[in-house]
């Protein structure tokens, strides 16, 4: 499939089927699998041959949601977990470990901001947060012999700020340190972070990928390209005691960060998706590239409908002309920015409050990036663990409405919200 282009790819990409066989991805509903011979079995714990041993680590129906996620990004190799926040738990840890930190930009989704300052903090591994505006040098002030990382999000939920890659990835690159990207708003259909220096992306694929508010679940794809051998992660490069020794860059080359994460990592700590969570995932990806064009379609067009609006106090959609963001918009984001807009309505959080409820098309709920368009106001609920700091840091103000565009029709869309703002002028 490597000649085709992204579109086939999402439809036929990774599983092809032979002479007889299911047109279909198949279900593969089993915890276990059967050998000819106890060695053979032995070579696969032993990591000394390919082959589904258990399927807490591996399975043949994940393995090919896996492979065509990797596909469709450019990378060598993918790990689907149970949720997007164990994948960028397990990004992280991966090569992290106590008494090291990572970077992180501030304005990341808030359950990943607890992940981060809370939970890992309990682990002994520390995130210094930092801000797009700060110079090169203050960032690299944050930066130490045990600064492994920095993390991003293509496109920060809910704030909407654009991650440059490029120069993170530079910056990264010149302490020998990888760049993680969350790529889940932008999807590979509208950005790429491995063309742009990125090593590792993650995805929650609850969001676009899933697209049906069906399946929860979480990837970590590996580029392939970082030089794990640079003498800063041992964990790759030294024997691994609980496999007999291996050393997975002398074993895996460029699949050696993401063999440890599977063999290790999903081994021990069983974030483990079932394979029917795969096999709805898959036939979600064979509409992606559809759905990502009108999402990103729709929301330019309410965007413009807002900031056009006498009761709209701002509005922030990346390709907007004025957003802050539009020159790394137009570079990261051609083809669309997704269908996630952030707005305020005049009269602050009441007012939000009554836009919401006067909805009828769309709906409140906890999620976003659905066929359906959704509203959320997420300084009351789901980033209403931070403090006023973080959500400041966050890019959230009490006033901000999250909308997430769905694929109806615009106009029906756009109706909803013309009513729902009609309402508000009564308060």
């Amino acid at each position: 499939m490597s000649d085709y282009l992204i579109e086939t790819k999402c439809v036929q990409g990774a599983y092809t089927p032979e002479n007889g066989e299911p047109r279909v991805m198949p279900i593969y509903q089993s915890t276990t699998y059967k050998y000819e011979s106890a060695d053979h079995l032995g070579k696969l714990f032993d990591l000394e041959a390919p082959g589904h041993m258990y399927s807490r680590i591996s399975n043949p129906t994940l393995a090919y949601f896996e492979e065509k996620v990797s596909m469709l990004e450019g990378g060598v190799g993918a790990m689907f977990t149970s949720s997007g926040q164990a994948a960028n738990l397990m990004a992280v840890l991966n090569i992290t470990s106590s008494g090291q930190n990572f970077i992180a930009l501030s304005s990341i989704y808030g359950g990943t901001v607890n992940l981060f300052a809370v939970t890992m903090k309990r682990m002994g591994i520390e995130v210094r947060f930092v801000t797009p505006d700060m110079t090169d040098e203050e960032i690299e002030a944050l930066i130490d012999e045990n600064t492994r990382l920095i993390f991003g999000e293509t496109i920060a939920n809910p704030a909407l700020n654009v991650l440059d890659i490029e120069r993170y990835a530079t910056l990264a690159h010149k302490h020998n340190m990888p760049l993680m990207v969350d790529n889940t708003f932008a999807t590979p259909i509208l950005c790429r972070p491995f063309e742009y220096g990125a090593d590792i992306v993650i995805h929650s694929t609850t969001k676009y990928i899933d697209g049906h508010a069906q399946v929860v679940g979480g990837i970590i794809v590996d580029g392939g390209k970082f030089n794990w051998d640079n003498g800063k992660y041992p964990e790759l490069t030294e024997p691994d005691e609980s496999y007999h020794g291996v050393k997975y860059t002398q074993q895996f080359g460029n699949l050696a960060y993401i063999t440890k994460a599977r063999v290790q990592l999903m081994r021990d700590l069983g974030t483990t998706p079932s394979p029917f969570s795969a096999f709805l995932l898959n036939t979600s990806l064979e509409s992606l590239h559809l759905r990502m064009e009108r999402h990103s379609e729709n929301a330019l067009k309410v965007a413009e409908f807002l900031e056009g609006n006498d009761m709209i106090t701002w509005v922030n959609y990346p390709l907007l002309k004025s957003s802050n963001d539009y020159s790394l918009a137009k570079k990261y984001l051609n083809k669309g920015a997704s269908g996630v807009i952030s707005f305020g309505v005049k009269g602050g959080r009441e007012a939000a409050t009554k836009f919401m409820d006067s909805l009828k098309l769309a709906a409140i709920v906890v999620h976003v990036a659905d066929c359906r368009t959704s509203v959320l106001h997420p300084a009351s609920t789901t980033h209403r663990q931070l403090t006023d700091q973080q959500l400041i840091g966050a890019g959230i103000t009490p006033d901000l409405i999250r909308l997430s565009v769905g694929i109806e029709n615009v106009e029906d869309i756009i109706s909803d919200i013309k009513q729902a703002l009609e309402a508000v002028k009564c308060l």
